[in-house]
C-alpha cells in the first residue's frame, strides 16, 4: 500500500471534482500511508436541539474520512462510493472535531476503513465507525 497523492493534492483534486465539500469545512490535518486524520470546524448549521453536534455531522465526517484516505492510495478516481458505514456514538461532543481514520485493507475492488471521531480540544472519543468503499473498475 502507498499514497498516490499528498494532502495539498488531496484537497485540490476534491476541490475540483466535488466543490461543495468545501461548505462542510473540512481540512486534512495529517496524511500518510494507510492513515489520515480529518478535521471539521463546527458551526450552527452543525447543531441539533441541545447545542449539541448532530448525528448526521458526524457521519458525513467519517464518511468523508474514509473517502479521502482512499482516494490518497488509489488516485483520480471519483467514483469510488460508500458502499456501508456504521457509526456508534459514544460520547456527547464538543466544539470542532477531527476524525482518524485508518485503511484495514485496500484491494481491487474494496476498500476497508476504521474512523475514530474525538472532540478536537480534549480529545474525547465521541464517535466509532467502520466504512466500506467501491472501487470502480480501471477503465
Amino acid at each position: 500500500m502507498k499514497l498516490e497523492m499528498n494532502a495539498n493534492e488531496v484537497e485540490a483534486y476534491i476541490e475540483q471534482v466535488f466543490p461543495q465539500v468545501s461548505d462542510y469545512g473540512f481540512k486534512i490535518e495529517n496524511l500518510e500511508t494507510g492513515k489520515i486524520s480529518v478535521s471539521m470546524k463546527i458551526a450552527d448549521a452543525h447543531l441539533r436541539p441541545g447545542g449539541t453536534v448532530s448525528g448526521p455531522t458526524m457521519f458525513t465526517l467519517a464518511d468523508c474520512a474514509s473517502y479521502l484516505i482512499v482516494l490518497a492510495h488509489i488516485g483520480k478516481v471519483a467514483l469510488a462510493v460508500t458502499t456501508n458505514l456504521n457509526i456508534n456514538f459514544i460520547s456527547k461532543p464538543e466544539g470542532d472535531l477531527i476524525a482518524d481514520s485508518q485503511l484495514l485493507k485496500l484491494g481491487k475492488r474494496l476498500a476497508v476503513c476504521e474512523i475514530s471521531i474525538r472532540s478536537k480540544m480534549n480529545k474525547t472519543l465521541v464517535a466509532h465507525a467502520t466504512a466500506t468503499y467501491s472501487i470502480p473498475p480501471s477503465l
